[in-house]
C-alpha cells in the first residue's frame, strides 16, 4: 500500500510563538516520524506577499521559521522541507488551474467575502484595497496541495473551505482533462492544542498577545508574569476552566504534572507561584530549543543550503509532474504525437458527475449530476467531507442510493441507476 502523503504549509509572516509551537511544530514533527507517511512541510512565502508588503520582514520570518521546525527537531532526511518561492512549477501549475477555476467559486472564499462585506458596510466600493493575490490565494493553495498529491492536508476550521475548493479544481481539472489530480482530505485535529495568549483569548499576532517561542528566559518569565488572572486570592480555590494560565501549563506537562497543578488549583495556589510554576516547566521545555534555535540563526547559509537540498528533492516530484499536465492541456512540442484529447471524450460520453459542497448550515452535502445537467441524486448532510467522501466511494462501486440521499422528483430510478453503473464502470 503507498504511503499517505500530508502536506503543511507555514506563511512566513511572523515570529513564531508558543501557540504555533503546540498548535502545529510540535504535532506536525511528531506525524513526520510517521512509518507509513510521506510529509511535505513548505514555507509559505508567496502567501506571505499577501499580507505583508514589507520584504525584510518576508525574508526574516523565512529565516525564523525555518530555524523554528529545524531546532524543534524536524529530520530533513525523512521529509520533504521546502521554500515555496523555490518550486517555479507552482506559480506555473497555478495559471493552469485558474484557466479552469470558475470566478463564482473564488468569489465564495470567506476572505475575500469578508473583504467585501466589511468595505460595503463601510459604504466603500466592494473590491476596495482588495488584491488579486487575496483573490487568487485559493487557487495557489490549490497548486501548493495538487502539485504533490497530498492526502492529507492538516488545518485549523477556517481553513476547511479551502480544501474544499482544492477539490472542486482538481475535480473540474480531472473531468476535462483526465484523471491527474488526487482529491485531498481536510484533517482536522480536535486534540491539537489552541493556546490562549496574555489576555486570555486565542493566542495571536492579530491580537498581540503572543508569547514568542525563543525569547529570552528573561523575556520569557516577564511575558508569563503579565499573563490576565482572575482577584482571587491566595488559598481561595481557584477554576481551571478558562485559565490561560493552566492551558498554558497543560500544553507543555506531563499528565502527571497536570494532574498536580490541577490539585494546586483546588487547593489555592497564589497566582504569583503558579506563574512561576509555569515559567520554569515551559522554559524546561523550551531552553534547549532555544540553544539550537540561536546557533542555527547565526549560520543562515546552513539553513539556505537545507532549504535548497529540499526544494531539489521536491522538483524531482514537480518537474515531471508538471510536464505530465503541460501535455494534458496541450502544451506540447509540435513533433510530439498527438493522442486523442480528453476533452473530445468527455463531451461525447458526458459521463454523470459528483458534486461536493458545504452548506451555510456548516454540514457536508453532494450531488450527482447527469451528464446533460440534470439533478439525479441529492445527498443528506453529513458532519465532515470524508463521510460524504466514503459515501461517494460506496456509490461508485455499485452502493445503494437511498443510504446516500434523496431521489429528485421527476428523476427516475432507472435514470438514476443508469448514472451510477455508469459510474461504476470507469
Amino acid at each position: 500500500m503507498a504511503a499517505q502523503r500530508i502536506l503543511t504549509g507555514i506563511t512566513t509572516s511572523g515570529t513564531p510563538h508558543l501557540g504555533n509551537y503546540a498548535g502545529a511544530i510540535r504535532p506536525a514533527i511528531e506525524a513526520s516520524r510517521r512509518a507509513d507517511a510521506e510529509s511535505f512541510y513548505f514555507l509559505a512565502d508567496y502567501h506571505a506577499l499577501i499580507k505583508t508588503a514589507d520584504p525584510a520582514r518576508v525574508q526574516r520570518s523565512t529565516l525564523e521559521i525555518a530555524a523554528s521546525w529545524l531546532a524543534a527537531g524536524l529530520d530533513t532526511e525523512r521529509v520533504w522541507f521546502y521554500r515555496q518561492s523555490d518550486i517555479p512549477e507552482i506559480p506555473e501549475l497555478t495559471w493552469l488551474l485558474t484557466c479552469n477555476a470558475g470566478k463564482g467559486l473564488l468569489n465564495r472564499a470567506h476572505a475575500y467575502k469578508a473583504a467585501v462585506d466589511k468595505n460595503t458596510a463601510d459604504g466603500e466600493d466592494p473590491d476596495a484595497g482588495v488584491n488579486m493575490g487575496l483573490f487568487m490565494y485559493p487557487v495557489l493553495m490549490a497548486a501548493d496541495i495538487l502539485m504533490f498529491k497530498a492526502h492529507s492536508v492538516p488545518v485549523g476550521r477556517d481553513q476547511i473551505q479551502h480544501i474544499e475548493m482544492a477539490r472542486d479544481i482538481a475535480a473540474r481539472f480531472n473531468h476535462l482533462y483526465g484523471e491527474h489530480f488526487v482529491l485531498p482530505e481536510a484533517a482536522i485535529d480536535e486534540s491539537v492544542a489552541t493556546l490562549p495568549g496574555l489576555d486570555g483569548r486565542k493566542m495571536s499576532k492579530s491580537y498581540d498577545n503572543t508569547i514568542p517561542l525563543f525569547a529570552p528566559a528573561a523575556e520569557l518569565r516577564k511575558l508569563i508574569f503579565s499573563i490576565v488572572t482572575d482577584s482571587r486570592l491566595p488559598g481561595e480555590p481557584k477554576e481551571v476552566e478558562g485559565s490561560a494560565l493552566f492551558q498554558l501549563y497543560q500544553a507543555f506537562a506531563t499528565p502527571a504534572e497536570t494532574q498536580a497543578m490541577r490539585a494546586a488549583f483546588a487547593g489555592g495556589i497564589a497566582w504569583g507561584e503558579a506563574k512561576q510554576a509555569l515559567f520554569e516547566r515551559i522554559e524546561l521545555a523550551v531552553a534547549p530549543m532555544r540553544e539550537r534555535y540561536e546557533a542555527l540563526i547565526a549560520q543562515p547559509a546552513l539553513i539556505e543550503q537545507k532549504l535548497q537540498e529540499g526544494a531539489a528533492r521536491a522538483r524531482a516530484i514537480a518537474t515531471p509532474f508538471l510536464g505530465e499536465i503541460r501535455h494534458a492541456v496541450g502544451l506540447r512540442r509540435l513533433d510530439s504525437s498527438a493522442t486523442p484529447t480528453t476533452v473530445a471524450a468527455t463531451k461525447v460520453q458526458a459521463l454523470p458527475q459528483f458534486k461536493q459542497y458545504r452548506e451555510a448550515d456548516g454540514r457536508f452535502y453532494f450531488k450527482l449530476v447527469g451528464g446533460d445537467g440534470r439533478l439525479l441524486l441529492q445527498s443528506r448532510g453529513f458532519d465532515s467531507p470524508k463521510e460524504a467522501g466514503q459515501t461517494i466511494a460506496r456509490l461508485k462501486q455499485g452502493g445503494e442510493a437511498g443510504d446516500a440521499g434523496t431521489l429528485v422528483e421527476g428523476v427516475s430510478t432507472e435514470a438514476l441507476a443508469e448514472a451510477l453503473a455508469a459510474l461504476a464502470g470507469e
